[in-house]
């Protein structure tokens, strides 16, 4: 028994090492008795990863998954979860750190992590560069990374407290998490997309 415990700690120790993102992103992926199933991953990392699943294997079963934006990763169920499995990502270094990349840029992207902001297609605004007024009055340029009708990615120097409360152009907004360059921002009126663009860069 002593022993079953040390070889089990380095991969628990290895998998804590990176830092899991939350993130939707949709797959298939196929058990050991070759069943194919759709999946949604909700946290990854570049060691291991969470889906939501309607076929869910024993905790050791090998899984091969194709995932959108990531491609094919492999590994073991290490256990069952609500409608779902955990698993471990079997990679090289190498292909640790791209896939540490490739998180990083999803995470980004993936910006409000709402699951009813995925209904709306991000767009990237002809002219990026907006006003944003904070919640004491005072001003400051920013550029728009992506939007859509119920949010946005701002990339700007300065990061605006979390969870208060800004314009963006016309638009009333709520600071809702930080990203590596700049925060993401929560519309509190869903916009219209004719006029979304001319309501974010108004002065």
């Amino acid at each position: 028994m002593h022993l079953q415990k040390q070889t089990i700690q380095p991969a628990t120790a290895e998998r804590r090492r990176f830092q899991r993102v939350k993130l939707h992103l949709l797959g298939r992926y196929m058990l050991p008795d070759r069943r194919e199933f759709p999946c949604q991953v909700i946290n990854m990392s570049p060691g291991g990863l969470a889906m939501l699943a309607p076929g869910i294997g024993n905790v050791g079963d090998r899984v091969i998954a194709y995932l959108d934006h990531i491609g094919r990763v492999e590994g073991k169920i290490t256990r069952i979860i609500d409608n779902g499995f955990a698993m471990t990502v079997g990679a090289t270094p190498r292909k640790r750190d791209k896939l540490a990349a490739q998180l990083t840029w999803l995470a980004n992207r993936d910006i409000l992590n709402l699951p009813e902001d995925r209904r709306h297609d991000r767009i990237v605004p002809r002219n990026p560069i907006s006003l944003l007024t904070l919640q004491d009055g005072s001003r400051m340029t920013c550029r728009i990374i992506d939007m859509s009708r119920s949010g946005a990615a701002i990339a700007a120097e300065h990061r605006p407290p979390m969870n208060s409360q800004v314009s963006l152009g016309r638009v009333q907004a709520r600071v809702v998490r930080y990203l590596e360059d700049g925060f993401a921002l929560e519309f509190v009126h869903e916009q219209l997309e004719e006029t979304l663009e001319d309501s974010v860069t108004a002065r």
